[in-house]
């Protein structure tokens, strides 16, 4: 585990996360991001934004996080591509654990959005840790010389069955969809042991005291089989990301992370921003506003002040 206590570590690269990034590391806070995915997020996924202020033109969701991004590493903010697992939020120095490392911070800012889901496909819950998963880069090893699938059509879940394909001796990429989100030249899908399916959707997944096949259905209603052993699920919801908090910090009955009107959260030093606090209108702008409050009761709560200050520009 590294030995360097940060300011503050920031868990999620959204407009929430990064934008409290901008404010924390301007106002010279030691700041880390843990962004799970560059590509993931509401916001990478949408296609056209022409309502934030300040752009001149529509632009794809994920060329304005970059600006986001860009501007938060200018400050002198560490962005770190990693999926974090789990922490200990409530003592002073506060650590979170991701799958490669362990990190120390002053403070936390939950800002992970809500693009989790229930499960929602016959047997995914009655599989959950005997061949279902939501984590290659965690679970790959399992299934060296096995049959596995991924299930979406996003760059993440490509990307993480290119992950899969150097452990598994088959790796399918089952699409909802008729065209996945990336390029038709992304390198995940001219790796030889994937194999993609288009337009199919899991109805269920089966077997005895594993997971031993998956059934699925096209737009016509036609079915098929597939003999396999691993199910990793990257479909998307609407449902706070929070499971990694197991239960650390208050949550509503939705699972919001429940917060003041500064974002401070049920424990001292800890603050959640956007979508995962569950605000009444998901838009950009007010996951924007949530990061930079979050950041300010951050800064105030380090430095034990009685009051937030709101601009540090000499």
């Amino acid at each position: 585990m590294t030995e360097t206590v940060y300011d503050v570590i920031i868990i999620g690269g959204g407009p929430a996360g990064l934008t409290a990034a901008l404010y924390t590391s301007r106002a010279k806070l030691k700041t880390l991001v843990l962004d799970k995915s560059s590509t993931a997020g509401a916001m990478a996924y949408a296609s056209l934004i022409e309502n934030y202020p300040g752009i001149e033109k529509p632009l794809p969701g994920k060329d304005l996080l970059e600006i986001f991004r860009k501007q938060a590493s200018h400050f002198g903010a560490e962005i770190v591509e990693a999926q974090v697992i789990g922490g200990s939020f409530a003592g002073e120095v506060k650590e979170v654990f991701t799958m490669t490392a362990g990190y120390k911070g002053k403070a936390v800012i939950v800002a992970t959005g809500s693009m989790g889901r229930k499960a929602s496909i016959k047997g995914e819950a009655e599989f959950l840790g005997r061949g279902v998963s939501y984590c290659a880069i965690c679970d790959a090893a399992f299934f060296k010389d096995r049959t596995v699938c991924v299930l979406g059509d996003s760059e993440e879940a490509v990307k993480e069955a290119g992950v899969l394909t150097r452990f598994a001796a088959t790796t399918y990429l089952i699409s909802p969809s008729q065209k996945l989100k990336v390029p038709d030249d992304h390198p995940a899908l001219s790796i030889p042991n994937l194999k993609v399916i288009l337009g199919r959707s899991v109805t269920a997944i089966e077997g005895g005291d594993t997971v031993e096949r998956v059934r699925l259905k096209d737009s016509q209603g036609a079915e098929d089989v597939i003999d396999l052993e691993g199910v990793f699920v990257y479909l998307w919801g609407s449902k706070p990301v929070t499971d990694f908090l197991q239960g650390a910090l208050e949550t509503s009955e939705e699972e919001c992370v429940v917060t003041s009107a500064r974002m401070e959260t049920s424990l001292p030093g800890v603050f959640a921003a956007g979508d995962v606090t569950c605000t009444e209108v998901r838009q950009v702008i007010i996951a924007a506003a949530n990061g930079a409050m979050a950041a300010l009761s951050a800064e105030k709560h380090i430095f034990g002040k009685k009051k937030i200050k709101y601009d540090w520009h000499k």
